[in-house]
């Protein structure tokens, strides 16, 4: 335990960096996408995220869409607390046996017209929850989805540049 203790104390953070404020990529896809959504959608696109499973991993990087270095809401996308007021359904995980009816009402409970994203290598084809007797497999198992943003777990800008060829940019 103290051999443990004491390497934790020496090694630096498993964190990546954290993006440059001027970061050139991160502020044209930043332009780009906030044209886009200002100009198809009246300024706004409103996400319900739903996880079908996950180990986590993708929430983790979707969290960080809304911290001060990505900032999602600059772009004119927003979390809402219900599916009634969801443009697209961002879901993650594969869908397991328990989350079947839940994401299926969730989907039922969002208005026409409605985008199902999957997000992450699990909500894709299982991942590697595949096989498993508690898992149905990926998302288009149980419900349509538009895109497919690949990653375990895909990056901040894996996901935004995934909005983005959503919203047609």
């Amino acid at each position: 335990m103290r051999k443990l203790l004491f390497q934790t104390v020496v090694k630096k953070p498993l964190t990546e960096p954290a993006p440059a404020a001027d970061d050139p990529e991160l502020l044209a896809l930043a332009e780009k996408l906030k044209h886009r959504i200002d100009a198809t959608f009246a300024g706004s696109l409103s996400i319900r995220a739903v996880d079908a499973g996950s180990c986590n991993a993708c929430e983790l990087e979707i969290h960080a869409l809304n911290n001060p270095f990505y900032d999602l809401e600059r772009f004119g996308l927003k979390f809402v607390a219900s599916p009634r007021h969801a443009d697209i359904l961002l879901v993650t995980g594969p869908v397991t046996r328990n989350m079947r009816e839940a994401l299926q009402r969730t989907y039922d409970a969002t208005p026409s017209p409605k985008w199902v994203v999957a997000v992450g290598g699990c909500a894709g084809d299982g991942g590697v929850f595949a096989g498993s007797p508690a898992c149905l497999g990926g998302v288009a198992e149980v419900v349509a989805v538009d895109l497919f943003i690949p990653g375990c777990p895909p990056t901040p800008l894996t996901l935004i540049k995934g909005f983005l060829a959503l919203v047609g940019g």
